[in-house]
This record gives C-alpha cells, structure tokens and sequence, in this order.
C-alpha cells in the first residue's frame, strides 16, 4: 500500500491532542472523545486494517521536522491546560478529571514522547533543545541524555539499563530502568565532558522544578501533585515501550566485543493507524540501525523480530507478566534461533 504521508501523521498524531484541549476547555464529551481514542480506537482501528504501510524516499517529507515542532510546542503548552483541568476548578466532576488525566497522560506517553524522541536525535541545537524540554517539563529530563548516550550504544545488553531480560517482569523491569538510566545518562554526560563543564542534568533538574512550581501556581499543591502523577504516568509508559520493544533480546560478545546492532535487536510492529499516531516508532530496528534517519523513512524488513499484536496492546499484555511471558518466550527463543 502506500506510504505514510506527513499529513497522515499530523492528522493521527494531533487530532487526540485537539480532543485534549477541547476536554480541558469545554469537559462533557471531548473528555470520553479523548479517552475514547487514546484507550481503544487506535487498537480497534489495528486489529480492523493490521497494513504494513512502506516507507518513503528519504528526500520526500517536506514538513516532517515541523510536524515534530508543533508537537512538542503543543505538548509544552498544553501540560500547564491538563493540570489545571484535571487539579484546578475546571468543573469537572471526579469521573471526568479521572478520565482526562489518563487520555492526557496516554497522548503525552504515545505521541508526545515519539515527537521529543525524534527531536533529541536532531542534529540542530534548537530541535535537541525543545525536544528536552518535553521531557524535562514532565520530570523525565534524564532520558534525553540516557537514551543517547547509553541506550544507543548498549541496547539488547547487560549495560543497558533499558533493555528487558528473558523472563524480568515489567514492575521490577521498571524500578531497575528507572534509577539505572538515570545514574547511567548522568555517568556518560561526566564522561563526555571528562568531569568538567555543567551537565545537561542541572537543566533537567531546573526545568522539572519550574514545572512543579507552575504546577503549584495553578492548583496550589494538587496541582504539584496531579503534575508529578503526569510525569510518573510518562515515564512509565516511556519506559513499557522500552520493555516491549527490547524484551528478550540479546547482542553476542565475542572476545570482549560487542557485535554490531542489528535488526535482531528489537521487536517490531507492522501496524498502520498506531504507527501514525506514534510516529513509526514501531518501526524500532530501522531506528537503531539509523538513528538519524527520518521517521517517515524509517522501513520493515523480514529479518525483524515482529510482535504479535500491535504496540499499545503489547504494552497492555506486559502489565500481566505471566501471560505476556508464556506469549512471549517462544518467540524469544525463535529470534534467537534466527541468529544462531
């Protein structure tokens, strides 16, 4: 079928976002709207039309950088909206606020992240710089620095703190990743700047205190609190999508040397409408393979492990380590027998 044009991201990936604000705006049905699409319709939408789209020529996606752009511009500008909406006396009743703080949540976890994601792989200082700032706004800052410098580098490894292993359920998986990307990113920024210099972690640290205080600001300490419940809600979901996309994986050493990262290092999904709505990232070995390239470039291949559902659902199925363990250890062993 055809490829995925930037139109069709931007309609995928900010429609939710419009549904959003509105539910901060106006409450009633743009909340359920919001929810509605975030939990279900996206799956539904998969398991109905489960296309492999291609990829496109990587000369052809003009506006693609600024697609990335008013994403993350519209996630910075709607956070302070959701607190206060969700903490702050918007009118809603307690269902409703319930219901956008996890809609919200799911749209900064599955499209906020992609966007600062692609950002921090960007080349210009200004793009790295806003895609940061995402992250940093939703204390999650240490992530821009970890996955870079640390993930890139040692995924589907030991020394990689994001990466699954066989049979490591998600919750201990998240405690783990948490703590140890956080002390791995702050370790390799010490490293590349031979332990002098100011390290970017002073501005994750500003920018998620600023982002409290407005917090506080807004909804006095329920709105400190409703944002750093957002945040957690974010990273969590940052760090299940690592989880799913790396469990079980594992890259040989021979001699002391790490084998190159291949498309045997990631687990993948084909699908149409949850590859627009998160930017390709279900496209995950393309991306370590060429972590500049494009996200409309980026391609499938036969040689890329494939998960049997899409991304948001496998991410569900891992929240229950028992079933997401017996569905999932054959196909581990089957990768592994592929790169025997």
């Amino acid at each position: 079928m055809k490829a995925l044009s930037v139109p069709m991201f931007a309609l995928a990936a900010a429609s939710p976002l419009g549904f959003v604000v509105l539910a901060c705006l106006w409450g009633g049905v743009w909340v359920w709207l919001a929810l509605l699409w975030m939990a279900g319709a996206v799956v539904v939408l998969d398991l109905a039309v489960p296309l492999v789209a291609g990829a496109q020529d990587e000369a052809e996606f003009p506006g693609s950088d600024l697609l990335l752009v008013g994403l993350a511009s519209g996630a910075l500008l709607a956070l302070p909206m959701l607190v206060w909406a969700t903490a702050g006396p918007s009118g809603l009743g307690l269902g409703g606020r319930g219901a956008l703080f996890v809609a919200g949540g799911l749209w900064y976890g599955q499209v906020a992240h992609p966007a600062a994601h692609e950002l921090i792989h960007r080349s210009g200082r200004g793009m790295a710089w806003l895609g940061q700032a995402v992250y940093a706004a939703l204390i999650f800052g240490h992530h821009a620095s970890a996955h870079r410098l640390v993930h890139h580098r040692f995924v589907a490894t030991g020394a990689d703190p994001n990466s699954a292993r066989v049979g490591e359920g998600y919750y201990r998986f998240l405690g783990r990743a948490w703590l140890g990307s956080l002390r791995a990113g702050w370790r390799a920024e010490r490293a590349l700047r031979r332990g002098t210099g100011i390290s970017p972690y002073c501005a994750y640290g500003l920018g998620a205190g600023l982002a409290l205080a407005l917090g506080y600001g807004l909804s006095g300490w329920t709105g400190v609190l409703v944002w750093a419940a957002l945040g957690f809600h974010f990273g969590a979901q940052v760090l299940l999508s690592d989880y799913v996309q790396h469990y079980g994986l594992e890259r040989r050493s021979t001699a002391g040397r790490l084998e190159p990262v291949a498309a045997g290092h990631s687990w993948n999904a084909p699908h149409l409408f949850s590859g627009a709505l998160m930017l390709n990232a279900p496209r995950h070995s393309d991306h370590h393979a060429h972590p500049s390239r494009p996200y409309p470039a980026l391609r499938l291949g036969d040689d890329m492990p494939i998960l049997p559902w899409p991304l948001p659902l496998a991410c569900l199925v891992a929240l229950c380590p028992p079933y997401w363990h017996w569905r999932m250890r054959p196909l581990v062993e089957r990768a592994a027998l592929a790169k025997a």
